[in-house]
């Protein structure tokens, strides 16, 4: 008996051990985010943000993920931001918590208080970054894309963020006739040698059948002729790469169009559109139904690359922490071909206890794909 008492003992040592010295070397290896190549460049893809938004202990989280951005723009040679949509969970939930008992500890901020401090935190990269935002389902109507009313426009006019009103050329009339931020395009050049030039469209949650068609007239504009064209919109492809047929929002009801929609109008006929970006889907702790990636052919015979991350549920579900601090990496090399993704959460990486948590390294979460 205690023969195999000091066995069990011995194999349990063991595996606290391995365990222990694991961890270790894990946080000895630590590397912070580089280039591969001192010519590349990268663009950031920042998840929705409305889990983030909606408990006030979160901030701090998404702060940090905003401040190591503008710390690394010259390190990873940061040209470009791009957000999936869903900056807050309502948009214009009313009542108070203690008079309705609504939002409890999962919505410390109400209606436009949500609004208010996604704006602050933005702040942050205001003259410092360029990023490009799409409004999805719940920056929309009372909770979730009733109507088209939305605070979005209050707090993010087309002139707010210098670096972005660099790029900024063109924007379409939104439901109530006025040229927003919610339908627009922008251009950039990535840096030298290869001086390429990039054409970024995005488009708001369920765009209309006129809204594709002003994207189509944008991206199949002469000057743009061979741009590297981007679609950033909320929801349009499953962690699976399968493209979403329909969804029954209002708004969908009413003529807004689906993924599928959105590449049969828009992406399949467009020569120029390489790349779609997207949010939206996701489900509680699962990477496997929160990100995802596949590819399609465009009516030219070239390969489209089609994205979604979404980390919102990503540690502790829809009132966790807000997801980890995750961020999406993309790496444009000099070839103008290939583009590395890896997936970085400065959360993790700010502690010397947790930065071995910082790297998802998974083939969902870090790969190599080339766009001739």
């Amino acid at each position: 008996m205690l023969k195999k008492f000091l066995i069990i003992f011995l194999c349990f040592t063991f595996v606290l051990v391995l365990a222990k010295t694991t961890e270790n070397s894990q946080k000895t290896t630590f590397q912070a985010p580089a280039l591969s190549n001192s010519q590349s460049w990268t663009m950031v893809v920042v998840p929705d943000i409305q889990t983030y938004i909606k408990q006030i202990e979160n901030h701090g989280i998404l702060d940090m993920m905003f401040a190591w951005m503008v710390r690394q723009k010259k390190v990873m040679n940061i040209r470009q931001v791009l957000f999936t949509g869903d900056l807050v969970y309502y948009n214009d939930m009313g009542g108070t918590i203690e008079k309705d008992g609504i939002l409890g500890k999962k919505n410390d901020l109400i209606s436009k208080e949500q609004y208010k401090a996604v704006s602050r935190l933005m702040e942050r990269l205001d003259g410092h970054l360029p990023y490009v935002l799409c409004t999805g389902n719940h920056d929309y109507g009372i909770t979730c894309a009733q109507n088209r009313n939305t605070w979005f426009n209050e707090f993010f006019p087309t002139d707010r963020n210098p670096c972005t009103r660099e790029q900024l050329f063109a924007c379409d009339h939104n439901a109530f006739g006025i040229n927003t931020l919610e339908n627009s395009a922008y251009e950039f050049q990535e840096p030298p040698p290869n001086n390429r030039k990039f054409l970024v469209i995005t488009l708001q949650f369920a765009p209309t059948d006129a809204n594709l068609k002003w994207a189509r007239s944008v991206a199949d504009d002469p000057r743009f002729a061979n741009h590297f064209g981007i679609l950033l919109t909320h929801s349009y492809m499953r962690a699976n790469g399968e493209r979403i047929q329909s969804e029954d929002f209002i708004l969908n009801q009413k003529g807004g169009n689906a993924g599928e929609q959105i590449f049969q109008k828009l992406v399949y006929p467009s020569k120029n559109i390489r790349m779609v970006v997207c949010g939206h889907v996701c489900r509680p702790d699962n990477w496997e139904a929160s990100v995802g990636f596949s590819t399609a052919k465009n009516s030219s015979g070239k390969t489209v690359a089609q994205m979604v991350f979404n980390t919102q549920a990503i540690g502790g579900g829809y009132s966790g922490n807000g997801g980890d601090g995750w961020l999406r990496l993309l790496e444009f090399m000099p070839d103008k071909k290939t583009i590395k993704a890896t997936t970085f959460s400065p959360f993790f990486a700010s502690s010397p206890s947790t930065r071995y948590l910082a790297w998802k390294r998974d083939a969902r979460n870090q790969f190599t794909f080339e766009l001739e």
